[in-house]
């Protein structure tokens, strides 16, 4: 269950820091489609590690608009932050139908105590979650509507690709475009012509819940996107390299 937690990442889990990793987890629950799984302000009790599907955070404003501030791609913590916080600042939601692994907080404390190299490789995927925020503002903050949308996906595929489930040039990606908009800060019209200017281009494709990227190099450089907040080792690296 834990095959994709940290793979092809710097911080590899070795074989016993994996099993006791999967010992750790009490339950594996699957969850419906836009489903809120955490609200802001719950007392949590445990950390939730995605196996399967596409989960989100969520700020809303005072008009109840949504930004999605992160999407998390399968052998991802979605809130491995909230075992010392206790409690989240934001929603978590699914956003296609998931399958996630529960770990209580009572068995991450042990592991702190008995095992320090698998803690570290804990608090460094806290660490890369923060890596990916920062790209996210930079996405936000400093391109225009089709850097952002091009820089999302070419950064969807890269992590996707780290853990088997995109080839380079094509994966699922089971968003809506109003989704797609949430997560950049733009208006589903706005992003509807976004799509069909990519397409024009020969960049890529989406449609149909799937993402055809005709031209990986031109992708990431329309939306300024360098893998190496990422973190990712060798061929996934080497592959990113190329087209970079």
């Amino acid at each position: 269950m834990t095959e994709r937690f940290l793979k092809n990442r710097r911080g590899v889990l070795e074989p016993r820091e994996r099993a006791v990793l999967e010992q750790a987890i009490a339950e594996v629950r699957s969850v419906p489609a836009r489903t809120t799984l955490t609200r802001i302000g719950d007392r949590l009790s445990h950390s939730t590690l995605l196996l399967e599907g596409f989960l989100c955070r969520i700020v809303d404003d005072r008009k109840g608009l949504r930004q999605l501030v992160a999407v998390h791609v399968p052998g991802e913590f979605v809130d491995l932050h909230g075992y010392p916080l206790k409690t989240l600042d934001h929603d978590v939601a699914s956003l296609t139908a998931a399958t996630i692994a529960i770990v209580p907080h009572a068995a991450l404390d042990r592991i702190t105590e008995e095992m320090p190299a698998l803690t570290r490789k804990l608090w460094y995927a806290t660490l890369l979650d923060a890596a990916i925020h920062r790209a996210w503002l930079f996405r936000l903050g400093r391109l225009d509507a089709t850097g952002r949308v091009a820089h999302f996906l070419s950064e969807t595929n890269a992590r996707l690709a780290a853990v088997g489930l995109s080839d380079g040039r094509r994966f699922a990606l089971g968003i809506s475009q109003a989704e797609l908009a949430e997560i950049c800060g733009l208006t589903s019209v706005h992003v509807n012509r976004v799509m069909r200017q990519l397409r024009e281009d020969g960049l890529c494709v989406f449609r149909y819940a799937q993402v055809d990227i005709l031209d990986s190099a031109g992708l990431a450089e329309r939306g300024e996107f360098d893998p190496e907040y990422l973190y990712l080792q060798g061929p996934q690296l080497a592959a990113r390299r190329r087209v970079g």
